[in-house]
């Protein structure tokens, strides 16, 4: 059992099953160790996948031949496109998931894939010799030797949990932390810190007044998220409600402050920004009588529903109080408390841009340990840490995605970059070329990129070339064929745009934000033959793919233009060894950040704060002589 493996990886959430799914499917003998094998990706908070930005990181970690999103569709309870009124930059999908169907389906995929073991234990030291990791120590006093370890703790390294005055050790509500572990990193020279995260209470639904909520349904027809997934039946979906804090749970709340462990001082670590706890928020926006909660289902399986935007590590009788003031909880039963957890992590800026560290040879960090929130960061850097791991024991060239090419390349530029002093998480407004980086597009933009790898497999290719030949040819149609004034003009008036006085391109009516292919293929004979060449699977995804890239062509070319002008940056490289120092024309400042984070390239050396024009011009001067 416990021969020398390829790759360990450490950690069972969202990054260890990328991890560890795309180590063993390379071909690598893999072993994944966790502490619980019951417990394997949890969705410790809320019970959902995807949302803004992170529907494009999963969208994309399914391109490259991930596994959330075929996870994600399997236990779906609800499907809606958030910000679908907005432009398609901006559409992002979100799955409510079943949290108990979740990991179950999870830990078959990992069971039934060649190459994987896994391992019920508690890593406490990493193993290693002349600066290369040799394999990690277990809690069992078992030494496994290994070619790569992956590090993917969650919010497990010597957790904390806060509830009022009362506070434990732990990595989640019920679970024991990790002991030694970010002690023993410490003794290989890692800087570590601490952050905090929270997470809501969860009550029972029969305990809820459903009556006096706003609904809100799923999509009315549901997409997916997997580019590969077919869903066998009708999904039937579960809805989601939305209640109301007010002035009397704001007063209420904040009687607890005097035992507030975060504005008492016993929480070090700093919380995330874009979702601060309900104390927090009143705190900061004063000014505001009321904040919305999401009430979400969390299984098919359990009465428990979720309050999202209610995390809270106010003492506990505080918590009941101010949520039986809220309409529709009067009577609410709690079954899990909300509460706070602080918990070590490692500032980002130790790693490569393939998430290997700096210090240490094939050793990597993903997901929370690198300071990020959220299960579609974490599953992202999961499946980078373990293609790069294969990428190193096998000499193969570094595996790195680009601003241009992935939110996944964002996010990890962002990490090893800038670092980060709160919990990252995933935006749109993160992403500078968003218009490239649509959710439509990921397998477009990502999944020859897994096939070369050989993650991505043969049917992912076949789907994306049929995808790519209705598309093409209907877009072709649609920019060659004519469109006369006795067709069109009923249709444009009915739509309040002028009408036409000659035939026009098809194209150039679909210019004009009113207008839609529907409703040309409506009044459009041609374009309805057309739209029916089409199989009837893939009809709806095929017109929306040739509107977005008609209606937004320009934009589309400009951002294409800006990337081949930025990427000559991206291209220059820049040597490991390079003494920064030597050079005294670079201001002191840019010689302290650049030795410090060592970009790889003069593109991620001008993201770096404190790194002027000027330095960037003294380095070009430099590297290109």
């Amino acid at each position: 059992m416990f021969d020398k493996f390829d790759i360990i990886v450490v950690g069972a959430g969202h990054a260890g099953c990328e991890a560890a799914m795309a180590s063993a499917n390379l071909g690598n003998r893999t072993l994944l160790i966790t502490q619980n094998l019951n417990n394997i990706a949890q969705l410790s908070c809320n019970p959902a996948m995807g949302g803004v930005a992170k529907g494009q990181i999963v969208r994309e970690i399914d391109a490259l031949g991930g596994y959330s999103g075929i996870v994600t569709d399997e236990n779906t309870m609800q499907f809606r496109m958030l910000n679908a009124s907005k432009g398609p930059a901006m559409h992002s999908p979100r799955a409510q998931v079943d949290d108990i169907s979740f990991p179950v389906t999870w830990r078959s995929k990992l069971e039934n894939t060649k190459n994987l073991f896994l391992w019920q234990d508690e890593v406490i030291n990493v193993t290693v010799r002349s600066n290369a990791v040799t394999g990690v120590k277990t809690k069992l006093g078992i030494p496994v030797k290994a070619k790569a370890v992956i590090l993917t703790n969650g919010t497990f390294l010597n957790g904390k949990i806060h509830i009022g005055n009362t506070n434990f050790t732990g990595g989640r509500l019920g679970e024991a932390n990790i002991e030694n572990l970010t002690e023993n990193l410490q003794k290989h020279g890692f800087l570590s810190a601490k952050l905090k995260t929270g997470t809501p209470m969860r009550v029972d639904g029969r305990s809820i007044d459903f009556s006096v909520l706003t609904e809100q349904k799923g999509d009315e027809v549901p997409q997916q998220f997997s580019f590969l997934f077919k869903r066998k039946k009708a999904l039937i979906q579960r809805s989601c409600f939305i209640a109301n804090t007010n002035q009397t749970v704001h007063d209420i709340l904040r009687t607890g402050f005097k035992d507030s462990p975060m504005f008492q001082g016993r929480i070090q670590g700093r919380g995330p920004r874009y979702c601060p706890s309900i104390e927090d928020k009143i705190e900061r926006f004063s000014d505001k009588d009321h904040h919305q909660l999401f009430i979400e289902p969390e299984s098919n399986f359990t009465n428990l529903w979720y309050v999202n935007g209610f995390s809270s590590s106010l003492p506990l009788d505080v918590q009941l109080k101010a949520l039986h003031n809220i309409k529709g909880f009067e009577k609410a039963v709690i079954e899990k408390p909300g509460y706070a957890i602080e918990y070590d992590y490692f500032p980002p800026t130790q790693l490569k841009n393939t998430l290997e560290t700096k210090q240490i040879a094939n050793l990597f960090f993903a997901g929370q340990i690198n300071g990020t929130t959220g299960y579609e960061e974490a599953a992202s850097q999961g499946l980078i840490a373990a293609i790069n791991a294969n990428q190193n024991i096998k000499n193969l060239d570094p595996f790195v995605l680009k601003r241009s090419e992935a939110y996944i390349g964002v996010l990890i530029d962002d990490l090893v970059t800038k670092g980060v002093d709160e919990p990252y998480r995933m935006f749109t407004s993160r992403a500078e070329y968003r218009i490239l980086l649509r959710q439509d597009n990921a397998d477009e933009r990502l999944t020859p990129k897994g096939f070369a790898l050989h993650l991505a497999t043969e049917e992912r290719m076949r789907n994306l070339d049929r995808k790519l030949k209705h598309r093409n040819s209907l877009i072709s149609f649609i920019k060659s064929t004519n469109a006369d004034p006795d067709e069109v003009n009923n249709t444009l008036a009915a739509l309040s745009t002028p009408p036409i006085a000659n035939p026009v391109k098809i194209s150039s009516l679909l210019l004009r934000p009113q207008v839609q292919l529907e409703d040309l293929s409506s009044c459009i004979g041609s374009v309805e033959e057309q739209i029916n060449k089409i199989p009837k699977s893939l009809r709806g995804q095929i017109t929306n793919l040739a509107q977005i890239n008609i209606k937004y062509e320009n934009y589309i070319l400009k951002e294409q233009e800006t990337v081949e002008r930025i990427n000559k940056y991206e291209t220059l490289i820049i040597k490991d060894d390079f003494d920064y120092n030597a050079l005294k024309s670079l201001s002191f400042e840019a010689r302290e950040k650049l030795t410090k984070i060592r970009p790889r390239t003069i593109g991620q050396a001008s993201r770096i704060s404190g790194v002027s024009p000027a330095d960037i011009s003294v380095l070009v001067l430099y590297i290109s002589r």
